[in-house]
């Protein structure tokens, strides 16, 4: 039995809608399923405005610019987070701004952002890790104080929430991602949510090119034109078709995502008791979109791997820490010591964690865990 890390689903109609996609004649962005699922999420995230586009990285890259990110101006991030994060601001000029995470959640530590902000600092970029919240309280709270904008990469937090927010929603803008490794998917697919009314209508204008077109086709103007920044940041129609299939099932397959992380945290609770092991913080997940486990460090994490794979389980590590990366290193700068996040680096392990995973394979994966910590063990 071969398990993979991840395997893509069907979940409803989504075959169905993109076969009436096309025998609608409409396979351009902006059609029907894309106004839907603009508007399902509007309605159910409690959100001003949703703009569909053709992966998180591209609405990452319209927040860009949308925060008028300049030669020079500074954005604070995590350094443990998909490059797209930093991407986006290093296209405009911006300069990363690495500071560390929290040992426990992952995720930025709201408590050391203060002392990196200066003079140049435009933006705030919260990752929240795992769909585990950032305090986005605190965070919020210095922006405020410093007149700094809240772009939250919420890639991996659909449906999760922050004291009773969803998360995406909380920061001036929100970038979500409907890659297959999500929890609803695409196979490319993102959207940005625009939480400032202020921002709204030149959110449109950027995600056409730099033109008023979608007011054009509001019947507002008599034609359209270029008139900003932009480029084509919509997704086909095929994309919003089986999107909005996925959102229709998209709470059934979020309760499943959570039963199986929850059953991988209770079958692997013992080794953590034991030292073995470390779990993600939360031990009922919001969304259950990752699973990981840490090890007690680099070579071992390494050998787990291996181990895992003979028994034909694919498990991966995540991110190498963006300051540490070439470009990071030549586009970005750190602020401070960077050991928590170096120690995510080195030692998280993602477990296969997928729709349609079965009870027999998660235990198969807890079984095959329990048995390289009895043969490492022994070795050691």
């Amino acid at each position: 039995m071969k398990i993979p890390f991840n395997r893509p689903f069907i979940a409803g109609k989504e075959l169905f809608y993109i076969s009436q996609a096309v025998l609608e004649g409409r396979l351009a962005g902006d059609g029907r399923f894309t106004k839907n699922c603009q508007k399902w999420i509007e309605e159910n995230l409690k959100c001003k405005k949703v703009l569909l586009t053709h992966s998180c990285t591209a609405a990452l890259e319209m927040a860009a610019v949308l925060s008028e990110i300049d030669a020079g101006d500074e954005v604070i991030m995590p350094s443990f987070t998909f490059v797209s994060t930093a991407n986006a601001f290093v296209m405009r000029g911006g300069k990363p701004v690495f500071v560390d995470i929290r040992s426990d959640t992952l995720n930025i530590d709201e408590n050391i952002i203060e002392a990196a902000i200066t003079e140049k600092t435009k933006v705030i970029v919260p990752v929240h890790y795992a769909g585990e919240p950032c305090e986005m309280e605190k965070i919020s709270e210095l922006a405020k104080k410093h007149k700094l904008l809240v772009i939250e990469d919420a890639a991996q937090g659909m449906f999760a929430g922050y004291k009773g927010r969803f998360l995406g929603t909380i920061g001036d803008i929100g970038c979500l991602s409907f890659h297959e490794t999500k929890n609803v998917i695409s196979g490319e697919g993102g959207a940005i949510l625009i939480n400032n009314d202020s921002l709204i209508e030149r959110a449109e204008i950027i995600r056409e090119k730099g033109t008023n077109r979608s007011k054009f086709f509001r019947g507002q103007v008599d034609k359209y034109t270029w008139i900003d920044v932009g480029s084509s940041y919509l997704p086909s129609e095929l994309i919003g078709a089986f999107l909005f299939a996925q959102l229709e099932n998209s709470e059934k397959v979020t309760a499943e995502r959570v039963r199986i992380y929850n059953k991988y945290y209770d079958m692997l609770k013992p080794l953590e008791e034991k030292g073995y092991i470390r779990l993600p913080y939360s031990r009922n997940s919001s969304n259950g979109h990752i699973f990981y486990i840490l090890t007690e460090s680099l070579e071992e994490r390494t050998e787990l791997i291996s181990f895992l794979k003979e028994q034909d389980i694919l498990a991966v590590f995540h991110y190498v820490p963006l300051h540490s990366s070439p470009a990071g290193r030549k586009f970005g700068r750190v602020h401070g010591e960077m050991v928590n996040t170096d120690n995510a680096g080195n030692k998280l392990l993602r477990l296969p964690l997928f729709y349609e995973i079965t009870d027999e394979m998660i235990e198969k994966v807890a079984d095959s865990v329990f048995a390289f910590y009895r043969k490492y063990t022994k070795v050691r």
